[in-house]
């Protein structure tokens, strides 16, 4: 099935065309299983998880369906998470390149309403949302969706999990009946069920699995008393030197707990969670995905939507809830070809949670001893410095136009520039740490697109 060509399907020629620009070959399960059926119209209950390809399938599908010439929004994405809602609206835009003035509108909490509220005014074809803010929107009347032919609930159990389900309902009985709707979910619950009967209709459901396999992740679980959890974590971070590692906590009060004390012991760590502000997050999120920062410590939420191809190590600091989430987790580590470590901490009485996982997986745990740490020196230092620049995709900055301002007339060298990140009103560059203080002067004294901006080293 994965052999099967795009060109089968009848897609638009644009979208093909951008299909094979992008690098997208051959379908991966879900989209040989699923698409046949959503250009029928079908609704469609796609049980699959990160890595599956779910989001280009729901994307190409919809765009299919999309009629440019008709200004007004004709497709809603729910999904739980700002950062989700982000990249799924950026592979949508993507794929929509070559498709004549299509405009993808993300509609999120912790950002201002009034720019939200003047795009809206202007007109958008596709709203990719979180729940919350689409219902404010829905509330003050500035987001009709009388005119939606197509609904989409990516992760919806991720939705019920963060308690949105009254809000999923409320939003898509604004919809009008006549409609297809596409339900995306890792697990399916009985709550998943008894939701998509009430708002699908005579579903096809498609059950894949991820395309990532943990066949070449090193799991390991490690017993320890809780008062030394902090302690053993620090020796496994500096025993691996692993250059970029997630470690899931359970509360987010744990992960600033951690992530400070990680600080304090010399490490370089940030926290991720859901009481962050959104500027905040963007800076984590960056400054990790860019290599700028060593650990992220994270809440599984905050993590949804995070898209890594090369962690060398996950560490679960608390124990997952349950082995879907503990898949997903270790999910992050072994990716792209790259071999990974996952590592578990828990304490004597938690080893009953093991023997469900063990029972649930259906294959044996292997554990290490605590001992087996020895701490290697100091803990590994971060390749790049981020920085950030005050100008994004308003002022029209491009990644060539920043990687040409730093390597032009005798600056740094290319090697020395590593990812560029380039949002609405900011950009992001990260640099060789030997390189920040010429990247800076370069930066903050040159111009442009014949334009001075400020920039400064992310913290």
């Amino acid at each position: 099935m994965t052999n099967q060509s795009f060109s089968s399907l009848a897609l638009k020629p644009e979208l093909l065309d951008a299909l094979n620009k992008a690098g997208y070959e051959t379908m991966t399960d879900i989209q040989s299983a699923a698409l046949p059926n959503l250009l029928d119209g079908k609704d469609l209950i796609g049980k699959a998880k990160t890595g599956s390809g779910k989001t280009a399938t729901f994307a190409l599908n919809l765009l299919n369906r999309l009629e440019p010439k008709r200004y007004h929004i004709q497709t809603l994405i729910l999904c739980p998470t700002r950062e989700l809602a982000t990249q799924v609206a950026e592979e949508t835009r993507k794929l929509a390149k070559g498709m004549h003035n299509v405009k993808v509108l993300t509609l999120c909490g912790g950002q201002p309403m009034g720019p939200q509220i003047g795009s809206l005014e202007h007109g958008a074809h596709i709203v990719v949302g979180t729940p919350g803010r689409i219902k404010d929107h829905l509330r003050k009347e500035t987001l009709k969706l009388n005119n939606v032919d197509t609904v989409v609930l990516d992760e919806a159990d991720r939705m019920l999990d963060m308690g949105f389900l009254e809000d999923v309902e409320h939003i898509v009985g604004h919809c009008p009946a006549q409609r297809q709707t596409l339900l995306f979910s890792a697990t399916y619950p009985d709550k998943i069920s008894s939701l998509a009967k009430r708002l699908l209709n005579n579903p096809v459901m498609v059950t894949v699995e991820s395309e990532h396999s943990d066949d070449h992740i090193e799991q390991r679980f490690i017993e320890v008393e809780e008062r030394n959890k902090q302690e053993v974590l620090a020796r496994i971070l500096r025993h691996t030197q692993a250059a970029t590692a997630i470690v899931f906590a359970n509360m987010k009060q744990d992960c600033d707990d951690l992530a400070q004390s990680l600080n304090d012991l010399g490490a370089s760590a940030l926290a991720l969670h859901g009481d962050l502000e959104q500027r905040e997050r963007d800076s984590v999120l960056t400054r990790f995905m860019q290599g700028s920062c060593c650990v992220l410590v994270a809440t599984d939420v905050a993590a949804r939507g995070l898209d890594v191809d090369d962690v060398a190590l996950v560490v679960n600091y608390d124990l997952p809830r349950d082995s879907e989430v503990y898949v997903h987790r270790i999910g992050r580590t072994g990716r792209a070809g790259h071999s990974g470590k996952a590592y578990s901490i828990y304490t004597a009485k938690q080893r009953y949670k093991l023997e469900i996982l063990e029972g649930e997986r259906q294959q044996a745990l292997e554990y290490l001893d605590a001992a087996s740490f020895k701490a290697k020196g100091s803990f590994p230092e971060p390749e790049f410095v981020t920085i950030e620049i005050s100008g994004g995709k308003r002022e029209k900055v491009r990644p060539g136009d920043l990687l040409g301002a730093l390597t032009a007339d005798g600056g740094i060298a290319g090697s020395e520039v590593g990812k560029i990140k380039i949002v609405a009103r900011a950009s992001y560059v990260a640099v060789k740490s030997g390189s920040m203080r010429k990247a800076l002067n370069i930066l903050n004294e040159g111009k442009i697109k014949g334009r001075k901006f400020r920039a400064r080293k992310l913290k």
